[in-house]
């Protein structure tokens, strides 16, 4: 199952590439990735098949994970009005969305309140 991880990266150099290592080394596969910087820190947002080799690996370089939760991953055409077409599907349904990304292969990775809900809607 395709999981969001939340990963915090304290705001200095190198600290994106450790992350990237920890997780090569693993073997796990990023699906897709977002970052954003606040204050001082960044946090991370990245698309993993293997949540719980991920969370390990991330962990034992000393990489913290804050958060993990089940994603709505939507294949998307590669076009304007895209994303307004899939949100306004998820916003008709009564679901909000708490967190978007674009990951590999044109899929849209989305954070929401009520997944089923989201599911149902796209």
């Amino acid at each position: 199952m395709t999981k969001d991880l939340t990963v915090k990266l304290e705001d200095r150099p190198g600290t994106l590439a450790d992350m990237g290592e920890a997780l090569g080394k693993a073997g796990i596969n990023m699906d897709g990735i977002c970052g954003v910087h606040c204050e001082d820190e960044t946090a991370i947002h990245i698309l993993v098949e293997d949540a719980d080799g991920a969370r390990r690996a991330l962990e034992a370089s000393g990489i913290e994970v804050s958060d993990e939760r089940e994603v709505l991953v939507v294949e998307v055409e590669d076009r304007p009005g895209a994303l307004g077409d899939v949100a306004r599907s998820i916003a008709n349904a009564g679901v909000n969305i708490e967190l978007v990304y674009l990951a590999a292969n044109t899929r849209l990775v989305i954070g929401v309140d009520d997944l089923d809900t989201a599911r149902a809607a796209v």
